[in-house]
Order: C-alpha cells, then structure tokens, then sequence
C-alpha cells in the first residue's frame, strides 16, 4: 500500500527559502562551494536561535509510579523502557566492582541516564572517575525522575494535580548553519538536492525539496501569467484566484498558499534572478 504524502506551502511576506541545515560550519563552507561549482547560485547563512521544549516531570519512587499508572496508561510504557534500561545496566554487575561510564551509558537510550542518575542520587553507586557499585538495588524503592512530553496529556492541570506533576521549561541557545539555494528550475532544484543529500539530515533534504518545488510551480504561474498581464496589480490579482495552486505526483501533494505582500516580495526575487522586471504598476518578462 502506497501512502500520499501531503503538504501545505505558505508563502508568507517573512519568506521561505530553500535551504539545507548542517551541523557544522565546515559542512556548510563545503556544501556551498560543490552547489557553486555546479552552478547553482547559493548563500551561506548562520543563525543564531533559542530553542524551547516544555515537559512535565514527575518524581516518585517505581512502585508509586505504577500506581500513578493506573490513572494514567501512557506512562506504562515509560516504565517499562526504565525497567530495561534498569536490568541492562546492572546485568552482572556486583557490589564493589567498577565500570567505565561509557560502557554504561548510551546516549540514544535516554532512560539509561534517567536510571544512572537515580542510583548516583540514591547512594548506590560512588561517582568518580570510574563508577563503582556500593550496593544492590531494588527497582521499587529506587527513586526515579520521569519527564513526559505535554503533547501527550489531555488535562495538563488534572494531571499536575493528580500525578504531583511540575512543569519544566528548558531553553537552548543552539547555533544553525545553512545553505540556502536562489534557483527556481526544477532541474537546478534537483541537483542541489542531489549534491546536499551527503552533506545534510533526511528531513531538511525533504523540507528543501518541497520549498524548492513550491517556488519552481509558482515562478512557472507568475512568468506565464507575465505574458498576459502587463500591469503588476492584475497579475496579483489573477494569481490570487488561483489559491491554492495544486501540484499533484505520482505519491506526493503540494497545496501552495500565498498572499499579497508574499507576491510582492517574489516578484522582487524573480526580478533579481533575471526572470522579469517590475517598475511602478508596469511588468513584463
């Protein structure tokens, strides 16, 4: 069975570039410069940005979370990934004995350092250069701090209520670099996916795709419109009663979005690509 991938473009008057994210400054240095040796206008950008992500923690004993669990099944699958990470941890490991943090710890397996943390806390394991086991542990009296994702409570003051539950905000500051591609044939578009797929993560591959096809669709409307529509106003005009512009694929849908100030700003952009020209109310190709 084959599933149709939707998406909703908005162009807005704040713009929607295409652009890959990378991780580093020297990937981002790199992926320009193969983009530009393939001839694909591109710009480098940095941005700085905070990033916010909202939880709600509780703190309880094992046994008193699975009582709270009763009330509320969503957590019993958190429990049950504590209660392995719990077993792997300890498996062979006796009282007095060291081991290194890294073979304890994995950092894909949050609930590894959720499990650490606890026993550090609770006086079951001496933290030094190495972690050695002072005393054998039983999983219901150990005292855990579990953290669970606001999307997935119903009644956040039922539960902060019920479940003694409080609200946790972390900010980041986090630095982003990306590439941004100023083309809009689809076979340059194309391409620079092409180049950017060993440099950037699978979702900023797709999201740059989809931007890069949106903006092809819409320049290939604007500039056949252009042929017909001399004045500026009625072009927007026009261009508007087509909202959305549909582009259906063989899997995939685009439902493209605009408004008028957005229009404005793409003419621009066109204008500076060299695909048009605009002065005053008068346009033409």
């Amino acid at each position: 069975m084959r599933t149709k991938v939707y998406n909703n473009f908005l162009l807005s008057s704040y713009g929607e570039d295409m652009r890959f994210e990378v991780l580093t400054r020297e990937d981002m240095i790199e992926l320009s410069r193969e983009l530009s040796r393939a001839g694909i206008m591109n710009k480098t950008k940095e941005e700085v940005e905070w990033e916010v992500q909202h939880f709600l923690v509780i703190r309880e004993r094992y046994y008193e979370l699975i009582e709270t669990a009763e009330r509320y099944p969503f957590i019993w699958d958190k429990l049950e990934e504590v209660r392995q990470a719990f077993d792997a941890i300890l498996s062979g490991w006796e009282p007095g004995e060291e081991r290194e943090v890294e073979d304890l710890f994995d950092e894909a397996d949050i609930n590894r350092l959720v499990v650490l943390t606890a026993l550090i806390e609770g006086g079951y394991i001496e933290n030094g250069e190495k972690l050695r086991l002072i005393k054998k542990p039983e999983l219901d009296e150990l005292v855990l701090e579990l953290r669970f994702s606001l999307e997935d409570i119903d009644d956040l003051e039922e539960f902060e209520r019920e479940a003694n539950a409080g609200l946790v905000a972390e900010f980041t500051l986090m630095k982003h670099y990306y590439v941004e591609v100023m083309e809009i044939e689809k076979e340059l578009i194309q391409k620079a996916v092409d180049i950017a797929e060993g440099y950037v993560t699978e979702e900023s591959l797709v999201d740059a795709l989809f931007v890069g096809i949106a903006k092809s669709v819409l320049a290939d409307v604007i500039l056949e419109l252009a042929e017909e529509k001399r004045k500026k106003n009625e072009l927007i005009e026009a261009l508007l009663s087509r909202e959305p512009i549909v582009v259906e694929g063989r899997r995939e849908k685009i439902n493209l979005y605009f408004d008028e100030e957005a229009i404005e700003d793409f003419l621009k952009e066109l204008q500076t690509l060299g695909y048009l020209k605009v002065k005053g109310n008068r346009i033409w190709v």
